[in-house]
């Protein structure tokens, strides 16, 4: 009973206007405008996303000057494009929370697997970097950096 669309445009989905009563997003684009049009009146937006400033200390750690990979995605700026788009926000907030590295192999591997934060992230382009890793933690017992959430609720 799911119609199911395929869709690789968050600014123009293939339902009709006021399809919906709630809509869910974890992680993923979207368009204000559009979910607005896709919501019924008092239908529901809920989102939880990675937020702009994710694990940028690691990032400056090994690959220093990169640019960020999703500038504007925190909740300031998401919020006004919600409200500019009609919605009333009804729940919102932002997190900054630690993560720790105890080991300088598990951080090469979160870094090959977030290719899009750490762009052309190797061992032997950041080998200088990655051996004050090691000796950070050598010295503290860990490598810590800041991870970055922001949710926002959003009322049609």
């Amino acid at each position: 009973g799911i119609d199911f669309k395929v869709c690789d445009d968050s600014s123009n989905i293939p339902f009709p206007d006021e399809s919906f009563d709630l809509i869910l997003n974890r992680h993923g684009d979207f368009d204000a405008k559009e979910l607005y049009r896709l919501l019924k009146k008092g239908g529901m937006f809920i989102t939880q996303q990675v937020g702009e400033d994710n694990d940028r200390d690691l990032v400056e750690m090994v690959l220093p000057n990169t640019e960020k990979p999703f500038p504007h995605m925190n909740l300031k700026e998401q919020k006004e494009a919600f409200e500019s788009a009609g919605f009333q926000i009804v729940e919102e907030g932002e997190a900054y929370r630690p993560i720790r590295f105890y080991d300088v192999g598990a951080f090469v591997w979160f870094a090959h697997i977030i290719e899009w934060e750490f762009p052309h992230f190797s061992v032997d382009r950041c080998f200088e970097h990655l051996l004050t890793m090691q000796r950070m933690i050598e010295e503290t017992g860990k490598v810590e950096g800041t991870t970055h959430r922001y949710l926002i609720v959003a009322k049609k």
